[in-house]
């Protein structure tokens, strides 16, 4: 299996692996801290959400911090990132501590959704240090390799968190053990964070840099600069504008998905048959992205970069017309699976987009920036989520305006992407790094041997 052989060629390498030990256990805790987050907000006897209480779970969970992603950018790119997974592992298990001496008094209010906030702004922050220092632990030859590999054992972490936390509190019947368990996770992936060198993982600077304070205070100019840098790689931006338009219209279908599970495919008595069958459901959306990652090296030397992209928009379209329209369970979980798998080989790609198209220097900012777009679509999905679907999240029209938009956003991407090729030259690095993107048919045996 090509997978497997992929990591088995990125294992080999002593750094990577360490920080891929990291990136595993992190996400892990993430799995086990959002079935604690489910069980406790989501899947209470005594709440019944709709779809401005998900989109207010949202909310505060995500938008201020992308309020605070240009700043979080400016330490990334200042910063030892070796130290930064260290320390936001170790705020985050602090922060669970808070969150679970929260749920033992039972308060729901203010001082419960802001320690989520919190929690949730650093694990955006630790993915966008993870995926910054990537670079510095493979070859450049290797990334779209790794770019498969990382991210979706990493979600394979965190469904695997999720089985386990869900195990516990079957176990347990409680949500402190499972809180619990996740404190010891996230202190055990700081520790291993130790295990790499304190600058191994950048940034490389070169010793003209404002100082941190100084980088703050100027923060509009460095975002200016860091958007004129953008400008000058335009196929990273297009890769940007790709995902944010992809994160809207998954974030709509998730907020449906979530509905459907807890007020249309059970009743309100049966919140433990809602809660597995939503389980399933994601546990499908989850295999497609580890599918995902199998198929988008090869899919990414048979077409370009920019061509692989366009066709799973295309893809996701088809998909959310059927079989997710058939609105039964069985065409959920078919449906998820293939929209996942559509939704990692996108951000795969995109990923190798930037990574290889954005000076170092930048890119723990760009980064910060994807988080930011990543997390304004999510929000602001299920902003219009609250508005436009029904409690049930059943909804024939929303489904249409989702295969639009997936299906808008294929033919926009392409025609911008190939006209920034055209007018930039036949032999732009198309892929970021590579003539014509990754794997254009005829390329070099180097790139014909990679991932």
């Amino acid at each position: 299996m090509r997978f497997i052989r992929d990591l088995w060629t990125l294992l080999q390498r002593r750094d990577f692996r360490r920080l891929f030990a990291v990136r595993l256990s992190s996400q892990c805790g993430d799995g086990v801290f959002q079935v604690a987050l489910a069980s406790y907000v989501l899947f209470s006897p005594e709440r019944a959400p709709d779809a401005a209480a998900i989109a207010g779970l949202f909310a505060v969970s995500l938008l201020p911090y992308s309020i605070l992603g240009p700043f979080t950018g400016v330490l990334l790119d200042r910063w030892s990132r070796r130290q930064i997974l260290f320390g936001a592992n170790l705020t985050r298990a602090a922060l669970v501590i808070g969150i679970g001496a929260i749920v033992a008094a039972d308060n729901t209010g203010i001082l419960f959704y802001t320690a989520v906030l919190l929690t949730l702004g650093v694990n955006r922050f630790l993915l966008s240090g993870l995926s910054a220092g990537l670079p510095h632990v493979v070859e450049r030859g290797e990334l779209v390799m790794a770019n498969a590999v990382t991210p979706t054992s990493g979600t394979a972490a965190f469904l695997v968190g999720g089985g386990i936390g869900a195990g516990v509190k079957l176990l347990a019947d409680s949500d402190l053990v499972v809180l619990g368990l996740t404190v010891v996770i996230y202190a055990t992936a700081a520790l291993l964070a130790l295990r790499l060198q304190r600058n191994q993982l950048g940034p490389d600077l070169n010793g003209d840099e404002p100082g941190v304070l100084e980088a703050l205070r100027t923060i509009a100019a460095g975002l200016v600069d860091g958007g004129r840098h953008l400008r000058e790689r335009r196929q990273a931006a297009l890769g940007l504008a790709a995902i944010g338009s992809l994160r809207f219209f998954f974030g709509l279908m998730t907020v449906a998905m979530i509905l459907l599970y807890r007020n249309y495919f059970y009743g309100p008595g049966e919140l433990d048959r809602a809660f597995g069958g939503l389980a399933i459901a994601t546990g499908a959306v989850g295999a497609g992205l580890f599918v995902a990652a199998l198929v988008t090296p090869w899919g990414t030397r048979v077409l370009s970069l920019r061509q692989w992209i366009t066709l799973l928009f295309a893809i996701a379209a088809v998909v959310t017309v059927v079989p997710i329209g058939l609105y039964t369970q069985v065409a959920m979980v078919i449906g998820g699976f293939l929209v996942g798998f559509c939704a990692q080989g996108i951000k795969i790609s995109v990923d190798t987009l930037v990574q290889t198209g954005v000076d170092d220097v930048y890119r723990g900012r760009v980064f910060a920036l994807y988080d930011m777009i990543f997390n304004v679509g999510q929000v602001s999905a299920a902003a219009l989520g609250a508005v436009i679907l029904p409690a049930t999240g059943k909804s024939y029209a929303v489904l249409a305006l989702i295969a639009a938009g997936f299906a808008l956003t294929a033919v926009v991407y392409s025609r911008a992407s190939r006209d920034s090729r055209t007018a930039q030259g036949g032999d732009r690095l198309d892929g970021g790094g590579f003539p014509g993107g990754v794997g254009t048919g005829d390329q070099a045996d180097e790139r014909t041997q990679q991932g």
